[in-house]
């Protein structure tokens, strides 16, 4: 399968629609990233380099430089990146009232569900290294370590977040797209913003969403460049960091208490890191039945999905 050639028209633009409701499906929930459907799919290597276009094409322009910034703003592959663009939006419209209203309700079953798709996820990024060597397995088990610690200190979900806040989370979690086995919504459940962006896509929150897109463009253009060459370079190194990432910070998808209160809403002040049993097998039972579903249709998906080489 050859990722860098164009689909043939007219079926091309619902092709790149349904590809990026996919890729925003995948990361509106704290599961397989965008990155990774996008590697699924065939098409990681076109969107990298409309990235990089893109990124090279702002930079031209914050230099002064016109004609190099249209010479780049040329060079993307709109036909290919607009659908794409587009389905991310609407999965993202889409799915958020849902996903917004399970998190109330639901807490414990959803925490489940994202613990089985994260533990999947990490199989996946696994599958996607080339060298599982003893300094690799080192850099897994030093990230797991440091993350569990770390979100030890972990308090819940930020309460009330301030638009630089959301900033700086479109900031964070907008580098999932270009970096397959970590989603960015898994980034946002670590920092406790993700009940907040969920919230505010929900409600329409139009400053909160501007604050957060505004922030997605600053982060895309900053580390896309930087972003490309590390996988480009030290692919293996950096899947390595992030399975580690992953593997250490299943500590805040634990479903119990009330899904370790990172996910539940934010003005319940429940404790983020607390990690309890369930009183009984009919409070188990729910969590336990959807990780393993999620578990099993993440790696259904992987494994009978083309290889993009």
């Amino acid at each position: 399968m050859n990722p860098s050639r164009p689909d043939t028209p007219p079926r091309s633009t619902a092709l790149n629609l349904v590809r990026g409701f996919a890729m925003g499906a995948a990361d509106i929930v704290p599961g397989v990233s965008g990155g990774t459907i996008a590697l699924i799919l065939g098409i990681y290597e076109r969107l990298l380099d409309s990235i990089r276009s893109g990124a090279g094409s702002l930079a031209r322009l914050l230099r002064g430089d016109g004609a190099g910034f249209r010479q780049r703003l040329s060079s993307i592959e709109w036909s290919f990146i607009l659908p794409l663009l587009v389905g991310i939006g609407f999965a993202f419209v889409a799915l958020s009232s849902m996903i917004d209203r399970l998190l109330r309700d639901e807490p414990e079953a959803m925490a489940g569900l994202f613990f089985g798709l994260v533990l999947a996820s990490i199989l996946v990024a696994s599958k996607l290294m080339t060298r599982r060597d003893m300094p690799r397995l080192i850099i897994v088990v030093s990230v797991a370590v440091v993350a569990f610690v770390v979100l030890g200190f972990q308090s819940g979900s930020v309460s009330a977040p301030p638009p630089l806040l959301f900033f700086g989370s479109g900031a964070l979690a907008i580098c999932a797209m270009i970096l397959p086995g970590i989603s960015g919504s898994f980034i946002l459940l670590m920092i406790g913003m993700y009940g907040a962006v969920i919230g505010a896509i929900h409600d329409r929150e139009l400053a909160d969403i501007a604050a957060t897109g505004i922030g997605a463009v600053t982060g895309l253009a900053l580390f896309s460049t930087g972003l490309s060459w590390i996988l480009a370079n030290h692919r293996d190194t950096l899947l390595a960091a992030l399975i580690g990432l992953m593997a250490g910070s299943l500590r805040v998808l634990w479903p119990w208490p009330n899904g370790v209160g990172v996910i539940g809403e934010a003005d319940k002040q429940i404790d983020g890191t607390g990690i309890e049993l369930p009183d009984s097998l009919g409070e188990a039972w729910l969590p336990i039945a959807l990780a393993v579903v999620a578990f099993v249709v993440v790696t259904l998906i992987e494994r009978f999905s083309p290889d993009e080489s």
